[in-house]
């Protein structure tokens, strides 16, 4: 379990940088706070600190690590898990706005015809996903954990597509549609599916009879395969919300609460000002409030870091 023990350092070395600044930011409101200048600054020095605590994390006696470490990382893994769950919905939530507005300004019934298909092709993909893990994943005697994991997971998605319809949720949230809900429900399967993949039961596995079948018979250990299916899902996932995150700019004041960000007015003024003469200046936009949580943005990352540490790591 060497490339285990290597990742798990790695991993303890990325958390432990993020949480250094994310103590570092605590209470950092604007860019006049001498702190703001190593958030957006200092990158050479930064890399050297995370390189010296990655060299240290090799030091690291084995003894307990691992196994404590590793739970370290579930817990991280869920917590990253549910940011994730929040960055879709309000991914969906501005998709579904964004086409409803061109159908709204051009009153063309091609964007609506859009949002039915994609809705569609979202719970066409769910079901199948959902026959697949049942043949695969479950035997007619036994295999009892995946029944139950897939099918209390199939009645939630059910219960949040028909809630999501409802006439006071309408009202609440005129944009909110069953676009969200397919999109959480093909995500809820995911998550089913990689959560079944890790089961240690070869009968109920497939994936690990997959991982195992390039080892020896005779070997007593178990072969570490990084790259299967549901690890590779993850890892497009995870980029796919990492990129999300830094170019999102929500409408939703509940989603900007939740994520500890805002929508920045400052600098406003001078980005006009300098479109009208003509010049394209760097501009601190930050004076008067930071666009963003400087400690939960670090925390996100942290929890990023775990997330990959225990994909990686299946």
């Amino acid at each position: 379990f060497l490339g285990h023990k290597a990742v798990y350092r790695m991993g303890f070395a990325m958390a432990a940088f993020f949480f250094l600044f994310a103590l570092l930011m605590v209470c950092v409101r604007s860019s006049k706070d001498p702190r703001a200048a190593v958030q957006n600054g200092f990158w050479f020095f930064k890399f050297l600190v995370l390189v010296g605590i990655t060299v240290g994390a090799f030091y690291i006696p084995d003894g307990a690590f691992t196994s404590v470490w590793f739970y370290f990382g579930v817990v991280g893994s869920f917590l990253f898990i549910l940011i994730q769950l929040v960055l879709l919905i309000d991914f969906a939530h501005s998709w579904s706005q964004v086409w409803l507005r061109n159908a709204g300004e051009s009153n063309a019934k091609g964007w609506y015809a859009a949002l039915c298909i994609v809705t569609f092709i979202f719970y066409a993909a769910s079901i199948a996903a959902v026959v697949l893990l049942y043949v695969y994943y479950t035997k007619p005697e036994g295999c009892t954990e995946g029944k139950v994991l897939i099918s209390i997971n199939l009645i939630l998605c059910l219960i949040i597509s028909a809630v999501s319809i409802l006439p006071k949720i309408q009202d609440a949230q005129p944009h909110s549609g069953l676009l969200q809900a397919s999109l959480i429900t093909l995500y809820t399967i995911y998550v089913t599916w990689s959560a079944l993949a890790n089961v240690p039961t070869p009968t109920c596995n497939p994936t690990l009879l997959v991982r195992n079948s390039t080892g020896s018979v005779m070997t007593s250990q178990p072969v570490t395969t990084w790259w299967d299916a549901p690890s590779i899902v993850g890892l497009i996932i995870f980029i796919l919300c990492t990129l999300f995150i830094s170019v999102r700019s929500s409408d939703h004041p509940q989603v900007n609460k939740l994520m500890l960000t805002e929508e920045s007015v400052a600098g406003a003024g001078g980005e006009a000002a300098a479109a009208e003469s003509g010049l394209h200046r760097a501009y601190d936009n930050e004076q008067d409030g930071v666009s963003y949580n400087y400690t939960f943005f670090h925390l996100c990352l942290l929890l990023a870091a775990l997330y990959i540490m225990m994909t990686l790591t299946n």
